[in-house]
């Protein structure tokens, strides 16, 4: 007659033990499935960021549910495309394409003076009425880069003039060096001094200018120099369109960019200065040593 109790006792204790192991209702599995575990390797998602013309980090935007950025209307929009005059470049691309003489860098070197006549010189720009002009010496001439740049020159005594780079001056003129025109020169310093030190510095200028392209005399279908004048910014890059595309023209020392076999010649025309910045030049003539204006103008830096 005790058996039977004592049975009945064990099996409601393995009852209550089963109980014990089953799992939780669904609610709490729905809880638990929708929290990682640690040591899972779950991570959020990363974020980059896209460098600015300035270098400059900006704000990712987040893309929608179907991978694109979307306007107000939800029809999808493209991101902004950079304009003719407004590829921008990283500081590295810039050094670049700046070659010897590089932005916002303060150089040494010593002044000189000649007589620079009607204003040309070896970057072939002709005569000119601003005489406030200077030769490179010839390492930082760097074959023509320097053509066209204005720079800033300032004396130890804080005299100051703006000049700029249309000649060469050859060897033995040392890197940093610049050869003054005598009217440059004597904004600076008595000229009976002759030799002065003295820094400078790339200049952006203010202008109301635009860019004008000259073909060089003898240019042709079949071969053609051409030359950028009156840029803001040094011209790092010229290129022309041909039927397999945009082709780079290598330069030469007495500044013309050369087209060997012709490919390009009267062709639509693209520029780039020194900070990345580029301009496409439609409808210029190939009429040889004929200055042709145009719309277009490098940004201030």
């Amino acid at each position: 007659m005790k058996v039977a109790p004592l049975a009945l006792i064990a099996a409601g204790v393995l009852a209550c033990l089963v109980m014990a192991f089953l799992p939780d209702g669904k609610a709490h599995a729905g809880h638990a499935a929708a929290a990682p575990v640690a040591g899972t390797g779950v991570t959020a998602p990363t974020v980059t960021a896209s460098p600015t013309a300035d270098g400059s980090p900006t704000t990712a935007t987040s893309p929608t549910a179907a991978g694109a950025p979307t306007s107000a209307a939800g029809a999808s929009t493209a991101a902004a495309q950079p304009s003719a005059t407004g590829t921008g470049r990283t500081a590295s691309a810039v050094a670049s394409l700046a070659g010897r003489i590089q932005p916002k860098v303060a150089y040494q070197g010593m002044a000189t003076s000649y007589d620079a006549g009607t204003g040309d010189g070896a970057c072939l720009y002709g005569p000119t009425d601003d005489l406030m002009i200077a030769a490179m010496n010839h390492t930082d001439y760097e074959s023509a880069k320097a053509c066209g740049a204005y720079v800033v020159v300032r004396t130890a005594g804080g005299a100051s003039v703006t000049v700029r780079i249309v000649n060469e001056c050859p060897l033995p003129c040392a890197p940093g060096q610049l050869d003054l025109s005598a009217q440059a020169f004597a904004e600076l310093a008595d000229p009976s001094l002759g030799r002065i030190p003295i820094t400078w510095k790339l200049l952006s200028p203010s202008t109301s200018g635009t860019v004008s392209i000259r073909y060089k005399t003898g240019s042709s279908r079949w071969w053609c120099g051409i030359q950028a004048i009156g840029h803001r910014n040094p011209v790092a890059r010229m290129e022309v369109r041909t039927t397999n595309g945009w082709r780079q023209l290598p330069r030469t020392d007495y500044n013309y960019f050369i087209s060997a076999d012709g490919s390009g010649c009267g062709d639509t025309i693209r520029i780039t200065d020194i900070y990345g910045e580029q301009l496409t030049v439609n409808g210029i003539e190939l009429r040889p040593n004929v200055v042709q204006p145009t719309r277009v103008q490098f940004a201030q830096h």
